[in-house]
C-alpha cells in the first residue's frame, strides 16, 4: 500500500485506472477506511476514463493516528457548544481538507474532481471554499451543509451512530451490518452481504475505533456552511438517497440549493453508505456526466 508524507502526516492511498484519465479523488466518511469505496464501484468509475484515487483519512486505516491529541470527551464538547463556549477539537475538517490538497501535491495533481461521502462531502465542500483553484468539480454525496435547522437522524440511526462497536471480529461485523441497516431507513436495496464484506476487509486491514472520537469532534465543532457555499463557483453535483435515515434528503436538497448551479440527483432506495450495488451505475453515470462536461 503506497503512502506519502503530506501536511505533516502519512497518508495511505491507492489508485485505479489510467493516470492520463480525469483525476477523481474519493474522500470517505466518518471513521471509514478507503475500502468503504467498493473496488467494483471504483473500477466502474475508472472505466469512464477517470483516474481514481482513494485514501485513508487521518486517524483511519493505514494513515497516521493522531494519538498525541488524546480522546476528546464528546459529551462535554456537546454541552459546551450548547452553552456557547469555545471548543477546540484535536483538529478540524479544514485540516482534513488540507490533507487532501497535500496528497494532490504529493501525487503531482494540479486540479482534480473531488467526490466526498458524508463527512467526506463536508471536507469536499470546505475544499471548494478554501481551495477552489485545485478543484475541477465537486461531488457531494450523502452529505450536508451542517446547519442546525435541518432534520436530524431517525431515532434508530442516531442510537446506532453513537453506540460502541465491539472489539471481536464476528461481533464487529454483525454490528456494522446492523449500523448500516439502521442508516438505510426503509430501503430494501441495501446489500447486507456487500456491507459485511467491506467491513471484514476493513477490520482485517486495521481495526482502530479510537479515531472515531477525534473525527467526530471535527464534525461537531464545524459551523454550518449554507451561506458560505453560496460563493462556490466549481461545477457541483449533489447525490443523496431518498431513504437516508442518518442525513435525511433535506440535507442534500439544502446543499444543492446553497451552491449556485448545483445539480441534485435523488437516488431512489439509497440510504447512507455504499452497500447498494444495484444503484452504483446510476451514481457512476451521474458523476461521469458532470466530470465529462468540465474541462
Amino acid at each position: 500500500m503506497p503512502r506519502v508524507h503530506a501536511n505533516g502526516i502519512e497518508i495511505a492511498y491507492d489508485t485505479v485506472g489510467d493516470p492520463q484519465g480525469r483525476p477523481l479523488l474519493l474522500i470517505m466518511g466518518l471513521t471509514t477506511q478507503m475500502l468503504g469505496w467498493p473496488d467494483r464501484f471504483c473500477r466502474m468509475i475508472a472505466e469512464k476514463d477517470h483516474w481514481v484515487i482513494r485514501f485513508d483519512n487521518r486517524d483511519c486505516g493505514l494513515s497516521s493516528k493522531l494519538e498525541q491529541f488524546g480522546v476528546p470527551d464528546l459529551n462535554q464538547m456537546t454541552r459546551h457548544l450548547a452553552e456557547g463556549l469555545r471548543v477546540t477539537p484535536p483538529y478540524t475538517l479544514s485540516d482534513m481538507a488540507s490533507d487532501t490538497v497535500a496528497l494532490m501535491d504529493a501525487l503531482g495533481i494540479e486540479k482534480a474532481h473531488i467526490c466526498g461521502l458524508s463527512m467526506g462531502g463536508m471536507i469536499g465542500q470546505i475544499m471548494a471554499l478554501a481551495h477552489p483553484s485545485r478543484m475541477l468539480s465537486l461531488i457531494s454525496m450523502e452529505s450536508t451543509t451542517g446547519e442546525p435547522d435541518l432534520p436530524g437522524p431517525s431515532e434508530e440511526a442516531n442510537e446506532a451512530m453513537m453506540s460502541l462497536s465491539p472489539v471481536m471480529r464476528d461481533a464487529y461485523l454483525d454490528y456494522t451490518v446492523d449500523l448500516y441497516r439502521a442508516f438505510a431507513g426503509e430501503s430494501e436495496k441495501m446489500d447486507e452481504g456487500v456491507q459485511r464484506r467491506i467491513s471484514a476487509r476493513c477490520y482485517d486491514r486495521m481495526f482502530y475505533p479510537m479515531g472515531f472520537a477525534r473525527q467526530m469532534a471535527a464534525i461537531s465543532v464545524a459551523p454550518g456552511r449554507r451561506e458560505d457555499l453560496r460563493s462556490v463557483s466549481v461545477p457541483t453535483l449533489v447525490i443523496h438517497g431518498d431513504s437516508d435515515a442518518l442525513m435525511p434528503p433535506a440535507h442534500g436538497q439544502d446543499t444543492a440549493d446553497a451552491i449556485p448551479g448545483a445539480q441534485l440527483v435523488i437516488v431512489e432506495g439509497l440510504g447512507h453508505g455504499m452497500a447498494y450495488p444495484t444503484l452504483w451505475e446510476e451514481m457512476v453515470n451521474a458523476i461521469d456526466e458532470l466530470t465529462r462536461g468540465v474541462s
